[in-house]
């Protein structure tokens, strides 16, 4: 039965990160909810595969584990959610576009944290293609540096060009998000979250969400600046509403 089986959480990082921020989840999502988190090419035991810089090769790297073929390894009957942190809400909307173009089953619901709707400017996708002095100093003032960080010290060197491929990933998501789609929106819920300090994806900058979806959209802030992903009251937050899922099933599970 359904819910004898846990939902699936599907989970896609942000810029330059791998899923270590997912490693502490499990013990705040509660009962009936798996996290699966999805590592991209170019960093931890993916670190020796070249990073993706586009849509085509990031859908040809993720959309084989969301078939039908796929989902019959699991319980179809299960649906499932995706959340995508930052650059990981436009890999997740993307996803969810492509599974949506194809006609293949789509999500229960998607979440997206930190994430500016593709139709507002970003100021750290725009940045892809400024120098690094003026690329560090944007992360500086939006607060997304360690402390140790110094230009050309360690975290320079190893996160950095990882980072930049992120952003112009980023940057490349979101203008394809923006093109219209015969077929019209994904008819996905939608559940938007935002950081309270956030300055890259504050509260009263997401709105635009709303016409990336036909389905319901539902917005909540949690405390935290850009990277509330690594406190509890985000994976509490998406717990609940997976059991939302679990109750109501929204939609049938494809992984």
């Amino acid at each position: 039965m359904a819910d004898q089986q846990p939902v699936r959480l599907h989970c896609f990082a942000h810029a330059g990160a791998g899923i270590s921020s997912f490693y502490g989840w499990p013990r705040d999502l509660g009962a009936g909810v798996r996290s699966v988190p999805h590592l991209l090419p170019g960093r931890e035991s993916r670190r020796r595969e070249p990073r993706i810089t586009g849509r085509d090769a990031l859908l040809a790297d993720l959309l084989d584990r969301f078939t039908p073929a796929a989902a019959a390894e699991h319980t179809p009957d299960v649906p499932y959610v995706l959340y995508g942190h930052s650059l990981g809400g436009l890999v997740a909307y993307t996803l969810t576009r492509a599974l949506h173009e194809r006609g293949l089953p789509l999500p229960a619901l998607l979440a997206v944290g930190a994430c500016p709707p593709p139709s507002a400017p970003s100021d750290l996708s725009d940045a892809c293609d400024t120098s690094d002095d003026e690329l560090f100093k944007l992360l500086g003032d939006v607060g997304a540096l360690p402390d140790n960080a110094q230009p050309g010290g360690f975290w320079h060197r190893a996160v950095m060009p990882v980072l930049r491929d992120d952003l112009t990933l980023a940057h490349v998501l979101r203008a394809a998000a923006r093109e219209p789609l015969p077929g019209g929106a994904p008819p996905v819920p939608l559940l938007v979250v935002t950081g309270a300090g956030d300055p890259l994806a504050p509260p009263g900058a997401v709105a635009g969400w709303r016409d990336f979806t036909t389905g319901p959209v539902v917005f909540r802030t949690v405390p935290g600046d850009h990277f509330f992903l690594r406190e509890p009251p985000l994976p509490r937050l998406l717990g609940r509403a997976c059991r939302v899922v679990a109750r109501t099933s929204l939609a049938p599970a494809a992984a």
